[in-house]
């Protein structure tokens, strides 16, 4: 199957794609069941999954690959991956962008921070040269070959310059070859729009809670030509929060009885679809 048409075609829609973060296999399949067409990782989640640390660029290209690998293995809708800076310059670029074909992901982001990043709606940031970002994604153009893979260019230059030099970028990354235009962290309605009438290719809107960028009503974003709307920690954040109840209510009174927040065991059964199985056992074990 050929996520990365799928995710072409999808874009070329009437609709916004609303992409959900993901950060392993159960989370990507519990999302995808519910019915979405695209999935995202991100370096924030896979960060504090893989790791357990933040994300400020500790996590290294082959531990982002290898969890990449694991929930594209796993799914069948296509997964658009945050590969960082690129892990170097344009040639580390080639092979970031090689890694990410042979393991099946149908879209990437490259930024322009510089290293080591950091999540976009942390302060203190630094970005490279407009010129040198611009390498980056012809390297990553040149190195998608035949493959139809979506190219999706970031610049956190937002929060380094100015909301001018963010549009002047986006415009002259449309112009290098990339596929979606990302603005990292705009920081009111007028620059969400903005950014919407100044830059005429398809566009991605990063919404997260707490973070530094408000946010319209999807059919707004829509008419202004956001055709990835990201919730990507959205999940990660739920899935804290659920555990930190968990483990206060354990800690508590020694029982998880009178909590009722799980799943059930036969429930549990279902994400991790063991029917599946069973029926492959009776087929060739029986």
């Amino acid at each position: 199957m050929n996520t990365s048409k799928t995710l072409r075609n999808l874009l070329q829609g009437d609709k916004s794609l609303i992409v959900p973060g993901v950060h392993d296999p159960m989370s990507a399949k519990i999302f995808e069941d519910s019915g979405f067409p695209v999935l995202f990782t991100g370096g924030f989640s896979l960060s504090a999954s893989t790791l357990g640390v933040p994300d400020i660029g500790l996590l290294t290209m082959s531990e982002n690959i290898e969890r990449v690998k694991r929930v594209t293995s796993t799914i069948n809708v296509p997964l658009i991956a945050d590969m960082d800076t690129g892990y170097g310059n344009p040639i580390n670029v080639i092979r970031t962008v090689q890694e990410c074909i042979n393991v099946g992901v149908a879209g990437i982001i490259l930024e322009d921070q510089s290293w080591p990043k950091k999540c976009g709606h942390m302060e203190g940031k630094t970005v490279i040269s407009l010129e040198e970002h611009v390498e980056k994604i012809k390297a990553a153009v040149y190195a998608r070959g035949d493959s139809d893979l979506v190219i999706i260019a970031r610049t956190d230059s937002r929060a380094t310059h100015s909301f001018d030099e963010a549009i002047k970028r986006g415009k002259t990354l449309e112009k290098s070859g990339a596929d979606v235009i990302f603005i990292e962290a705009p920081q009111s309605v007028e620059e969400i729009r903005a950014i919407g009438k100044e830059i005429q290719a398809p566009l991605l809107i990063n919404l997260i809670e707490g973070g530094k960028t408000p946010t319209l009503s999807i059919s707004e974003l829509e008419s202004l030509g956001y055709k990835i709307i990201l919730y990507p920690l959205s999940s990660i954040f739920a899935t804290a929060y659920s555990m930190q109840q968990l483990a206060t209510h354990i800690k508590s009174t020694g029982t998880t009885k009178g909590y009722n927040d799980l799943l059930s065991f036969k429930d549990f059964e279902s994400v991790v679809d063991l029917q599946k199985y069973k029926d492959l056992d009776a087929k060739f074990l029986s």
